[in-house]
């Protein structure tokens, strides 16, 4: 014989069976009762939601990230004198009537391939200014 089922049927996916214990003080405990009122939303599912959508999101040791933004900046800085560098050497050249064009040419290369990645980073570091805002 087969014996009947009664109830819900057992969920085979999905099933949320691992669970987390956090603690609260008291005002954030309020704040939670008050968003849990104003948008009608279980306790549960609000700190689920919270938590879980934009979870791609990456958290950013601040720290880490200062300290790898004050390094990027000193080697820009050193990337900065030594074009000032070679900019006041090849000035002596052509001064001194024997500076060669393809000393220029590559000069000028490399200065622009310089501002393009000063660009770039000056592109990824406002990205990480509003991606930290958020």
């Amino acid at each position: 014989m087969k014996k009947r089922l009664c109830g819900r049927p057992p969920m085979l996916l999905g099933k949320r069976d691992k669970k987390i214990d956090v603690r609260f003080t008291k005002e954030e405990y309020e704040l939670i009762l008050n968003l849990e009122k104003s948008l009608g939303v279980k306790k549960t599912d609000l700190i689920r939601n919270r938590i879980l959508v934009g979870s791609q999101l990456v958290v950013v040791n601040a720290r880490q990230l200062i300290c790898a933004l004050d390094q990027i900046g000193t080697e820009m800085d050193r990337a900065g004198n030594n074009i000032n560098q070679l900019a006041r050497y090849a000035n002596t050249l052509n001064r001194q009537g024997i500076l060669s064009v393809v000393v220029v040419e590559r000069y000028n290369i490399l200065l622009g391939n310089y501002q393009d990645i000063q660009k770039r980073l000056e592109i990824l570091l406002r990205r990480i200014i509003r991606l930290s805002g958020k």
